[in-house]
């Protein structure tokens, strides 16, 4: 995989073919601009996030409601190796990566008031426009006797 000659020119171009790799083009490799791109729709009561998280699996993903800032983090982690027929390693690579993102929502927000999915490399949350309100009790008055 290595040696192979470069499209460029004629002869080998080690370093042309060795970042061509799709381990190197794989989703988690690119910018972090194409990273958690995010929708943001308003259905009328509620907002709705559809957050890509391309090549992430749920378990690499944290959603935190801290202070009014809603926060998604994602972490991730890849090892792969490869050993010819004799056993020796021909190709021994890792990746570490993480993405954060972080929405205003309020205050009035509680964490019981999102609620989350996450299928196909998407996380989708939603959550109320106006927080929900406590509910105010009719004022109780106390009755004075004379």
């Amino acid at each position: 995989m290595f040696f192979t000659p470069s499209r460029r020119h004629s002869g080998f171009d080690l370093f042309d073919d060795f970042f061509n790799d799709p381990f190197f083009n794989s989703p988690l490799n690119q910018p972090s601009n194409t990273l958690m791109r995010t929708d943001i729709k308003d259905d009328g009561s509620n907002y709705l996030l559809d957050i890509e998280l391309p090549g992430f699996k749920k378990e690499d993903i944290r959603a935190e409601l801290k202070d009014g800032y809603l926060t998604i983090a994602a972490t991730h982690d890849d090892q792969k190796n490869e050993k010819d027929a004799s056993g020796k390693v021909i190709r021994q690579e890792r990746y570490s990566g993480s993405c954060r993102r972080s929405f205003y929502v309020g205050n009035g927000l509680k964490q019981e008031d999102i609620k989350a999915n996450f299928e196909n490399g998407i996380l989708k949350l939603m959550f109320p426009k106006e927080a929900p309100k406590a509910v105010e009790e009719a004022p109780k008055y106390i009755p004075i006797n004379g």
